[in-house]
């Protein structure tokens, strides 16, 4: 965002109305979409070369000079469009094919249950493949090269889809029919799969021997924290005093691979899984509140929309119930790095990261040594940003898994002369001081 001061909500409340995508920025700040306008101008945006490049770069398509005189994108892949339609075959251009690797339930183990919807359980689902898949990473096998490790998000589940007979939506605040069970089974859905492939007559499968096939979920996988968050006050629960060990990870949308070997999952709209006890009034209606709360977390719990209240997971699990634990929020909406090599590995929540709703977590080496990170705030209206780390990569693999542990991070202002400034995020400094809060 930029520096200017056009406004994006017609007051504060408004962007307190924290639902999925409705905002919770209240600066009265520019979007990037404000910004361009301010460079280009909408005329210049909508004809010529501009209009050319913008659409090729947004829509992912080659567009020709005779595709943008005419109006018609012209794609530059070489096949036959296919027929827009909803039917139960899963359809793929002609001389193409497609293949199902994995689906959710899918044993990952040699002893894993088979799937049954009907008789589906969390320990069983702690052995298969979980639901909902986003971000995929996939790692060489230094001594089986021929094999591939990979490694999968799980982001979220519906549970008005997985479970037969369930009547009532949670999108409609309803989760009278959602059972302990059933909590139990989507807490272990989430997470991530690790699972290596190999080929068989051309066609990639499972290996459900493998050492390296591991689950890790929202309700049963410990995890450490790093960096300076670590230890603070506001982690420390009931459970966790220490505020340094957490339980499970959840909502890993996109994410990323570090140049060392790891994996990076992202927690992103986390807010959605907590959950409170009180009621208000809206539209004639009682329904759990969704501002107003957090005592001296007022301000944090309105800034990143919690309690969302998308599942009912506090009326089952305290943890999940800000009105019992009210710190557990801060332990979610970070980046979670695993190693997929070692299944007794714990994995590490990077706090020098910073906690948002992470979409993606690109990581580059520089041609300096030191490791850089970039991560967007998939809210809407919010940021970018970077990190750079302290030190540099070295030879020394377990060295390296410390690098994104301490660094400087920087948050992106775009500006309308086209440049960016990097500005730090470094407490005690500019604007990050304790007199504003």
């Amino acid at each position: 965002m930029s520096n200017s001061s056009k406004p994006i909500f017609s007051n504060k409340a408004e962007a307190f109305e924290a639902f999925d995508d409705t905002p919770t920025h209240t600066l009265d700040t520019a979007t990037l979409g404000d910004v361009i306008q301010q460079r280009f101008g909408r005329r210049d945006v909508l004809k010529g070369a501009l209009a050319v490049t913008s659409a090729s770069y947004m829509l992912g398509v080659g567009l020709s000079p005779a595709s943008a005189t005419s109006g018609k994108p012209q794609s530059a892949f070489d096949f036959n469009e296919l027929q827009a339609g909803i039917d139960a075959n899963h359809h793929v251009a002609d001389g193409y094919e497609a293949d199902i690797l994995l689906r959710w339930g899918d044993g990952l183990f040699e002893d894993s249950d088979p799937f049954d919807p009907q008789a589906q359980t969390a320990a069983r689902q702690h052995r298969q493949f979980g639901y909902n898949n986003d971000y995929i990473g996939v790692f060489k096998i230094a001594d089986r090269p021929e094999n591939l490790l990979m490694c999968v998000n799980h982001e979220y589940t519906s549970p008005e889809v997985m479970f037969p007979g369930l009547t009532a939506s949670p999108k409609d605040n309803d989760f009278a029919e959602i059972s302990d069970q059933m909590v139990g089974i989507e807490m272990a859905a989430h997470g991530v799969s690790v699972v290596e492939l190999e080929q068989h007559d051309g066609k990639w499968r499972p290996v459900t021997t493998s050492l390296l096939n591991r689950r890790i979920s929202a309700a049963n996988t410990e995890m450490s924290i790093d960096g300076p968050a670590a230890g603070h006050p506001r982690l420390k629960t009931s459970a966790d005093p220490s505020g340094r060990r957490i339980v499970g990870t959840l909502n890993n949308c996109a994410g990323g691979v570090t140049p060392w070997g790891t994996y990076l999952a992202a927690e992103e709209n986390f807010h959605g899984y907590f959950w409170t006890d009180q009621m208000e009034e809206k539209n004639g209606k009682q329904v759990r509140r969704r501002k107003g709360l957090g005592g001296d977390q007022a301000d944090s719990y309105a800034r990143y929309g919690v309690p969302a209240n998308w599942y009912n997971w506090g009326a089952h699990q305290q943890r999940f119930n800000v009105d019992k634990e009210p710190n557990e929020p801060n332990r979610f909406g970070w980046v979670v790095e695993i190693d997929p090599f070692d299944t007794s590995s714990t994995p590490v929540k990077h706090s020098a990261l910073g906690r948002f709703r992470h979409e993606g977590c690109e990581c580059i080496l520089n041609s300096d040594g030191h490791t850089v990170v970039y991560s967007g705030d998939d809210a809407r209206f919010e940021y970018v940003y970077r990190f750079v780390s302290a030190g540099k990569m070295s030879d020394d693999r377990e060295t390296n898994k410390t690098l994104l542990s301490d660094g400087t991070l920087s948050v992106a202002r775009f500006n309308p002369n086209g440049t960016v400034d990097w500005l730090p995020l470094i407490y005690g400094t500019g604007a990050l001081v304790p007199e504003n809060g």
